[in-house]
């Protein structure tokens, strides 16, 4: 995780919204529980949709089936 919290401080440092939407995304799925799951899908979600990749609705998707939205 060390090395991809390196990545996401570059990325975060550069302003550069894909790569970040790809490392949180890769962040939530090495977790093994739904809320620290769902917190880093939440923020790939959010800079997903600020880069307007198409990847936001699939995030989307996932955070609903979790039930992170009614």
């Amino acid at each position: 995780m060390r090395d991809l919290d390196t990545r996401m401080i570059a990325a975060h440092d550069a302003g550069d919204n894909r790569a970040l939407v790809a490392l949180y995304t890769q962040a939530a799925e090495s977790m093994n529980d739904v809320d620290a799951s769902c917190f880093f899908l939440t923020h790939a979600y959010v800079f997903a949709l600020e880069a307007g990749v198409s990847d936001a609705q699939g995030l989307h998707a996932r955070l609903k089936a979790h039930g992170r939205e009614e």
